[in-house]
């Protein structure tokens, strides 16, 4: 016997969330798709670029993996991925030989640059400067998170 909630609101919103996440992130990947890239290896490339000019452009692996949403063995794998390409360089942390620091390199840099529209175009259109849907516009629905005969994947609804 399922649990309910006063009138499904809670279900109903969450799965407006789970429907922006996966427009935005399949939209995400196509975009980036013509540089190479994936959602997850842009995030990790634009968290470094942002990186605070106090750190030098690096960042702690621990730091990523508490900001990129992905287990640390598949952060691990996307990280040794990221360095095959010339993208980042990894370097033992000299204060915690435990630790490892991830440098973004020139050639990610640059990558990172050009990239860099094509994911905030697809940001700016899926979710709006205004927040949109997830924000709590409930009056825009499910539909408008999902544009007009897209299927959402990944909600669970199968887009109804």
């Amino acid at each position: 016997m399922g649990a309910t909630t006063a009138g499904g609101g809670l279900e109903d919103r969450w799965r407006e969330i789970l429907a922006v996440h996966a427009r935005t992130m399949c939209g995400i990947d196509r975009a980036l798709h013509p540089y190479g890239l994936g959602a997850s290896d842009f995030e990790v490339l634009d968290l470094l670029a942002g990186a605070a000019p106090g750190e030098a452009g690096h960042c702690r692996v621990q730091s990523l993996a508490g900001r990129v949403h992905l287990s640390q063995s598949a952060l691990s794998r996307l990280i040794a991925r990221l360095e095959r390409d010339g993208l980042v360089e990894r370097a033992v942390c000299l204060e915690d030989r435990r630790g490892v620091w991830v440098t973004l390199t020139a050639k990610g840099r640059e990558l990172h640059a050009r990239a860099l529209p094509a994911q905030r175009a697809v940001l700016a259109r899926t979710l709006g400067d205004a927040g949109g849907p997830v924000s709590g516009a409930g009056e825009q629905g499910a539909d408008a998170v999902r544009g007009e005969g897209e299927p959402v994947f990944g909600t669970g609804v199968d887009g109804q």
